[in-house]
């Protein structure tokens, strides 16, 4: 099975993208290389969005903010943008825009929300992905 090439997006690349790599890696890696990117990258991931990841089992180990004009795009398949800014020109075949709230400076539930969010739309592209690499539904 062919993995995809997928960027996350979200202005600052500290808590929406981030979660949403962390997911992707943690439950899609057989479908899909993830990365993630920001339009204005942050200095560093926020406490807060590490804790409410690892609440859930996850660390953000070897993730930091990266600026998206310092992102290659070639072969990538699929952007996902949280950033609620429309992206144009983008040399990207498939552009998904993610509406999710921006939890900067936010209190913890908001965070925990975010996070339950991503969580939950980042499982229904896996579960797109898988469906499109193995369409007849046979065993793998």
């Amino acid at each position: 099975m062919s993995r995809r090439k997928i960027v996350f997006v979200c202005v600052g690349n500290a808590c929406r993208s981030q979660m949403a790599e962390a997911f992707a890696r943690a439950y899609g890696a057989d479908v899909m290389e993830p990365s993630s990117a920001g339009l204005a990258p942050a200095a560093m991931i926020p406490g807060i969005t590490l804790r409410v990841m690892e609440a859930k089992g996850l660390k953000l180990d070897g993730q930091f903010p990266t600026a998206l004009d310092e992102t290659p795009l070639k072969g990538v398949d699929v952007v996902v943008n949280l950033s609620g800014v429309k992206l144009r020109g983008l040399p990207v075949p498939d552009v998904r825009d993610w509406k999710v709230e921006d939890p900067i400076g936010k209190k913890d539930e908001v965070h925990e929300r975010v996070r339950d969010q991503i969580e939950g739309l980042v499982m229904g592209l896996i579960l797109e992905l898988r469906q499109t690499a193995n369409p007849a539904g046979r065993q793998i």
